[in-house]
């Protein structure tokens, strides 16, 4: 078997997902072709459109890791539409009511938007559910470390109700443990806040630790409802 074949259903994959999420990003711009009656509103429209399904893409391939990607579709498939109810109220001042055909391609392009978005919200609703439960953060969690302070190693675990991702921190100038926390500058005890924006609320908290002359950044992320 060769190497092409081992690796051809993660690349199908991939591009399939690819695939669904351009078309995803595409499809008010579509819709929003079918309907536009001005050369003004309707190519600022589009370019608005354009470049919010350009953002969307870069976040469904990671380009912007700080932004969730679930909660970026829901505020796309909700943002996209308004955008374009904007855009025919403009266009209306503009060039009065329209003909009896553009009506026609307005319902269509209501009903596509209207699909995509009650997908968006069932696929959310399906998110939220089934991310509830605790899980090991993800590296991108942990704090970046102040200059001269290092990773000295990291580790994970899970209890009954909240998981940890644990860094072990040195220092490159021989500090002792309790300069590396003064130089961490975290506020004492642990600070929480939601791991996610709209759709993932389980609190994910973050606290320093000096045990036994090691100090640990700790990363914790519970139960949506401990």
């Amino acid at each position: 078997m060769s190497v092409l074949s081992l690796q051809s259903p993660s690349a199908t994959g991939f591009f399939v997902w690819s695939l669904l999420g351009v078309l995803f990003a595409a499809v008010p711009l579509i819709a929003w072709s079918r309907i536009a009656r001005t050369r003004g509103v309707g190519y600022a429209t589009a370019a608005v459109l354009f470049a919010a399904g350009g953002l969307l893409v870069a976040i469904q391939h990671g380009g912007v890791p700080a932004v969730p990607r679930a909660d970026a579709h829901l505020l796309f498939a909700v943002a996209a539409p308004l955008l374009i109810v904007l855009g025919v109220r403009l266009e209306k001042g503009q060039k009065g009511h329209a003909s009896e055909a553009w009506g026609r391609r307005r319902s269509t392009a209501v009903g596509v938007l209207g699909t995509q978005f009650v997908l968006t919200l069932a696929a959310s609703a399906l998110y939220f559910l089934m991310g509830a439960g605790a899980s090991v953060p993800p590296a991108t969690a942990v704090p970046d470390l102040p200059p001269g302070l290092i990773a000295l190693s990291e580790g994970s675990s899970c209890g009954s109700s909240s998981c940890a991702r644990s860094v072990t921190v040195g220092s490159r100038d021989g500090l002792t443990p309790a300069e590396i926390v003064r130089r961490l500058d975290r506020p004492s005890g642990w600070t929480c806040r939601p791991n996610g924006w709209l759709l993932d609320r389980r609190p994910r908290c973050v606290g320093v630790t000096e045990t036994n002359g090691k100090v640990q950044l700790n990363v914790t992320l519970s139960d949506l409802i401990p």
